[in-house]
């Protein structure tokens, strides 16, 4: 018998400090993380302070010589940059150290590689990767053929590197094709959401804030969740009824992270833009990760680049069953903010009693007679409105109800 064992990658992670704080340690954390994630071994880390990255080679020429030396000790396979290398320094870099060389943005693409399990996620994940291979075919080329597997060659794959730079501009002719035609009929459910008269609630918050455990426990969507990086890509959507009158879909999305990948962002733009067409936001905030503010930043900063304005937002601080004491927060960029657990289940009552609060801003209360040749128009009410009572009296149908103010004149 053949014995086929995967050899796991050791690498050495890499970032440039240019303003002089704990910043690029605290990237480095994550970048271990997300080198976890990919199934990687972090045997080293290294941070050259500068005023600038070097154009050439990302790091300066005395510190490639301590990486080489520390590639040596600790027998690492390749490195992982902490910034979006050009083919330049990618090139540069893999001819001084003759090992793999991966950046931030090619580590994330592979992550997102392995988790997409849709139809439109994979096309997604093949797009970004596709572009971001189309301006690197000199600097990829040689690191990437050489190893035949493993952090960064998932998706597309090799193949995709052979090809010349007109098979690669078709590929990607054609995968946006289909993607347009995945955005067609993404368009054509949210016109019929419209229609239905629901509002919908999208989940929005820093990769592993615990979006899908919040959605689980208010809805039981069966939602992956664990503790790993972007666990989940593809967006679900699921009722959740807040009394017994109302109901809400709530919507999750992909988790952002710094430095996300602009490649990522136009590829997943149709399934980042649940966002802009939702009623209300969710921002979902791990209360128990220190970089809490920071993240909560890049978050607001996604969302304005995605153009998610005008949009009634409240703060979930999640994770509170991790903390030694309550932590009282008040986000003064949201509408509201709510201590919850979705392990638990804090908080998560009070979130429901503001989301039915919200949605009956804007309705008026009625109470009429209809007779019975008019009782279309409580299909009318019970499709926008929200019907409280429904009496069949021998003159008709008596109703109370709270129906929106553009329905009003119908009804």
């Amino acid at each position: 018998m053949i014995s086929m064992d995967e050899i796991k990658e050791r690498v050495i992670l890499v970032a440039v400090d240019t303003d002089g704080s704990d910043q690029a340690e605290r990237s480095l954390d994550e970048l271990g993380e997300l080198a976890k994630t990919a199934g990687a071994e972090v045997v080293g880390r290294m941070i050259q302070p500068r005023e600038n990255i070097h154009p050439g080679t990302y790091i300066g020429k005395g510190k490639i010589l301590e990486l080489k030396e520390l590639l040596w000790e600790t027998h690492g396979t390749g490195i992982i940059c902490d910034d979006e290398l050009t083919s330049v320094q990618m090139g540069n870099l893999e001819a001084e150290l003759d090992c793999k060389i991966m950046d931030r943005t090619l580590l994330i693409l592979d992550i997102f590689a392995a988790r997409a399990v849709s139809g439109e996620g994979k096309i997604q994940v093949e797009l970004a990767q596709l572009k971001y291979r189309a301006s690197r075919l000199a600097g990829l080329g040689k690191s990437l053929s050489r190893l035949g597997g493993g952090i960064g060659t998932r998706g597309p794959g090799e193949k995709k590197l052979e090809m010349d730079r007109r098979l690669i501009r078709e590929r990607i002719s054609r995968l946006k094709k289909e993607l347009k035609d995945v955005e067609r009929h993404r368009e054509l459910i949210r016109g019929q959401r419209k229609q239905s008269g629901l509002k919908v609630a999208a989940l929005v918050g820093y990769t592993s804030a615990g979006k899908s455990s919040i959605e689980n426990a208010l809805t039981q969507a069966g939602v992956l969740e664990d503790a790993m990086l972007f666990s989940t890509l593809d967006t679900t959507t699921r009722a959740l009824t807040l009394d017994n009158t109302q109901e809400i879909l709530l919507t999750d999305t992909v988790g952002f992270i710094n430095k996300l990948p602009h490649h990522l962002i136009d590829a997943f733009r149709s399934t980042l833009e649940e966002a802009r067409y939702a009623d209300y936001i969710l921002h979902v905030v791990d209360t128990s990760n220190p970089q809490m503010e920071l993240q909560m930043q890049v978050v607001y900063d996604t969302l304005r680049e995605l153009k998610v304005e005008d949009k009634k937002i409240v703060t979930l601080l999640n994770k509170q069953d991790k903390l030694l004491a309550p932590m009282v927060v008040k986000d003064f960029r949201a509408d509201a903010s709510l201590a919850v657990s979705a392990k638990t289940g804090q908080g998560l009552e009070d979130l429901k009693n503001l989301l039915s609060s919200w949605m009956m801003e804007g309705k008026i209360y009625i109470e009429r007679l209809y007779p019975y040749d008019k009782a279309g128009t409580i299909s009318l009410i019970r499709g926008y409105g929200i019907l409280l009572e429904e009496e069949y009296l021998p003159e008709g149908i008596r109703v109370k109800a709270y129906v929106p103010k553009d329905i009003y004149p119908r009804v």
